[in-house]
C-alpha cells in the first residue's frame, strides 16, 4: 500500500486578545480578524500553508535544513474549548498546537484551561510569547527572525524581554511544566519551546515556523503517514452558502475522498448516509471561513486539507462530527460515527438546560458548568425553539428556568414565547463569558429576592432620638433620629431598652421626601403613633424594633451583618429579663 506523508494539523490556541488570529493573518497575509464580530473569532477556520512559503519565510535561518513534509494546516478556533470539538482518531484532531501567550500579560485563566485541555488530549504543543514589540526599549524589527533582531537590541530591551519571558516560564514551572527559550533547548522532548515573536510585524514568525515545522519532522513523521484508503475527517462547521446552498467545512485527516463518494456524517440522532455532489479547496494561504480568491474546484483530495463539501444531503449533520467515506465498510464506519458521537454529559433533576452549536461545544458548556456548580437538567445541539422556553418555564426553581446557548441563536418563534412565559436566555460565542453572564444574573436575582424577602420581613433596628428635634409632642409625636444600626420602616413597633412599648411607626421623611425604610447612619424625622414626647418619648432615648418572637427564628437564617446580629442580640436580652426561653 503506498503511504504518504501528510502535512500536520496544527491547532491555535490561547486567551482572548493575545494575538491567535493575528498571527494567522500575518502568516497566510490576511486580514481575517478584522472582519470577525468585535474582533474575536466567532468561526473555526482552516488555512493550508505550503512548504515553499514556509521556505520562503524562513530563507534567512534554514541554512542546509530541508524538510519532506508538504506544509502545515493550521486550524484557527473561536476559542480553547472550541480544540475539544475537533476530535479524531478517539482524541485531538491537531497533531501539534500553538499555545498563544501575551509576554506582556502572562498566563491568563483561559492560558491555563488551554493548557489543560492540551494534557488532557496529549497534544505536543509549543508556545508563542506575542507581543515582544511592547516590550520597553524593544525597537521592532519586522519579518525578521527573532534570534537575529535580539541582537541589534540594547542591553536594557534584552533584559527587559529576558525578564518578561523567564517570569512566564516560572508560572509554567508552577504548573509542572519546564520550558525554556527554543534556541536554548537541547531536548525538545522534555522542555516546551518558547519562541518570542510579533504578530503585528512577523518579526520572531520565521523561528515560530521553523520550530514547527521541524519538530514535526524530527517526531510526528510516522503518525503523518497516511494510505489511499476512505477518507476520515471532522466537520467543522454547517453553514449555507449563497449560490451553494447548505454546505460543510471539513478537515480531512486520513486517507482520500472523491467526488462522487458516498459518506457517513454524524448527527444528532443516527449517522446520515450522502453522496459527495463537490469538492471544494481554497487556495493555499487562503481561508476557509472566509477567502479572498474564489475556491478550486477539485475531483479528489488527500489528507490532511480543509475544504468545503457539497453533498445530497445535509439534514442534521452537526459540527464537531465525524466524517467517514463509505468503500464497503459501512458497519464498521456506523459503529465508529455512533462511538465518536456518544455524549456523556451528567444531568441532574433540578438544573438549567444548555444548548450549543457542535458536539465539542456542547461538552466544553457542560464542563464549564460543571466548574461553575451550574446543574443541567438538559443538552442540546442546535438554536433555542419555542419548545425549549415553554419547558424551561415548567422548571421549579426560578434561577433554573434558563437556557444557556453558546454559539446558537433564538429562532423568532422562542422569542415570541419569551413574552408569554417565565423564562430566560443567555446567548454568548464565549464560554466562559457565558457562564459569567448567568453567574452575574443568579447573584442578582439572589439579592433582589432577599430585599423583596426583607421588605416582609420586621429586621432588627435600633435608633436614639436627637436632642433639639421634638418637632411634635403627640398625636403622633415627630421626632428627628438617628438609625444607629440596623433598619427601620413603617408600621413596625418600637419599644424602648427596658422592654416598654412607645408605639408604631407611622412615616419616615427627610425633608419634604417621605421614605419606606431607613438605614444604619441616617438621620430622619420619625412620626411614632402613641407615644408622647415627655412621657413614653424622651431625648437622647433608645429604641428598637419590636420583632416577633415567631420570626426571631428565621431571622437568624438571614444572612445579617454584624451590626444587625449585635442589635437582634440586645432585643433579644430585652425580652429574655421576662421570659427566659424568648426567641428559643
Amino acid at each position: 500500500m503506498l503511504m504518504t506523508i501528510r502535512q500536520p494539523i496544527v491547532s491555535v490556541l490561547g486567551h482572548v486578545d493575545h494575538g491567535k488570529t493575528s498571527l494567522l493573518d500575518y502568516i497566510r497575509g490576511t486580514a481575517v480578524i478584522t472582519r470577525e464580530a468585535g474582533r474575536i473569532t466567532q468561526h473555526i477556520g482552516a488555512t493550508e500553508v505550503p512548504l515553499e512559503h514556509i521556505n520562503k519565510v524562513c530563507a534567512k535561518l534554514l541554512g542546509n535544513k530541508r524538510f519532506t513534509i508538504p506544509g502545515l494546516l493550521f486550524i484557527d478556533t473561536p476559542g480553547h474549548h472550541s480544540f475539544t470539538t475537533l476530535r479524531a482518531r478517539g482524541g485531538s484532531l491537531a497533531d501539534i498546537a500553538i499555545l498563544v501567550i501575551d509576554i506582556n500579560e502572562g498566563l491568563k485563566p483561559q492560558t491555563l484551561e488551554s493548557i489543560s485541555i492540551l494534557r488532557r488530549f496529549k497534544t505536543p504543543f509549543i508556545i508563542a510569547l506575542n507581543k515582544i514589540d511592547l516590550v520597553d526599549g524593544w525597537v521592532p524589527s519586522p519579518a525578521t527572525p527573532f534570534i537575529l533582531s535580539e541582537k541589534a537590541q540594547t542591553e536594557e530591551a534584552r533584559a527587559a524581554l529576558a525578564d518578561k519571558l523567564y517570569a512566564i516560564v516560572g508560572r509554567l514551572s508552577e504548573e509542572g511544566l519546564s520550558a525554556d527559550r527554543y534556541d536554548r533547548i537541547e531536548n525538545f522532548t522534555k522542555n516546551i519551546a518558547l519562541v518570542p515573536i510579533s504578530a503585528r510585524n512577523g518579526e520572531g514568525v520565521p523561528d515560530l515556523l521553523l520550530v514547527l515545522i521541524g519538530l514535526a519532522q524530527r517526531f510526528l513523521e510516522d503518525s503523518l503517514r497516511t494510505a489511499e484508503g476512505p477518507a476520515k475527517g471532522t466537520i467543522l462547521e454547517v453553514k449555507e452558502e449563497r449560490g451553494l446552498g447548505q454546505t460543510i467545512d471539513v478537515i480531512l485527516y486520513d486517507g482520500e475522498l472523491q467526488q462522487g463518494d458516498q459518506v457517513a456524517l454524524g448527527t444528532k440522532g443516527r449517522p446520515l448516509i450522502t453522496k459527495v455532489k463537490a469538492i471544494l479547496k481554497p487556495k493555499p494561504l487562503d481561508e476557509i471561513r472566509d477567502p479572498r480568491d474564489k475556491f478550486d474546484r477539485v475531483k479528489t483530495v488527500g489528507a490532511a486539507a480543509g475544504v468545503k463539501l457539497l453533498c445530497q444531503n445535509l439534514d442534521g449533520a452537526v459540527a464537531g462530527a465525524p466524517l467517514r467515506a463509505i468503500k464497503g465498510n459501512l458497519e464498521e464506519v456506523l459503529r465508529e460515527i455512533e462511538e465518536e458521537t456518544t455524549i456523556d454529559i451528567e444531568v441532574a433533576d433540578d438544573g438549567v438546560m444548555i444548548k450549543a452549536d457542535a458536539l465539542g461545544s456542547l461538552e466544553a458548556l457542560a464542563y464549564e458548568c460543571k466548574r461553575a456548580g451550574i446543574p443541567i437538567r438538559k443538552y442540546e445541539i442546535g438554536d433555542i425553539s419555542k419548545r425549549d422556553i415553554i419547558e424551561v418555564s415548567s422548571y421549579t426553581d426560578p434561577l433554573h428556568k434558563v437556557v444557556l446557548g453558546f454559539n446558537v441563536s433564538m429562532l423568532p418563534d422562542a422569542k415570541d414565547a419569551l413574552t408569554t412565559h417565565q423564562s430566560k436566555v443567555f446567548l454568548n460565542a464565549v464560554v466562559y463569558g457565558l457562564i459569567d453572564d448567568y453567574l452575574k444574573w443568579v447573584e442578582e436575582e439572589k439579592r433582589r429576592a432577599e430585599e423583596e424577602k426583607r421588605a416582609l420581613t420586621a429586621f432588627p433596628g435600633k435608633i436614639r432620638v436627637l436632642p433639639d428635634c421634638v418637632f411634635r409632642a403627640s398625636k403622633p409625636a415627630i421626632v428627628g433620629v438617628r438609625v444607629l444600626a440596623g433598619r427601620i420602616r413603617t408600621n413596625q413597633r418600637l419599644i424602648s431598652a427596658d422592654g416598654k412599648e412607645i408605639g408604631r411607626i407611622r412615616s419616615l421623611r427627610t425633608g419634604e421626601d417621605a421614605l419606606k425604610e431607613a438605614t444604619a447612619g441616617q438621620e430622619i424625622a420619625v412620626a411614632i403613633e402613641g407615644a408622647t414626647v415627655g412621657r413614653q418619648l424622651n431625648v437622647d432615648d433608645i429604641l428598637y424594633v419590636d420583632i416577633p418572637e415567631s420570626e426571631v427564628k428565621g431571622l437568624q437564617a438571614y444572612d445579617l451583618n454584624l451590626d444587625e446580629r449585635e442589635v437582634l442580640e440586645e432585643l433579644m436580652a430585652i425580652k429574655r429579663r421576662e421570659d427566659p426561653f424568648w426567641g428559643m
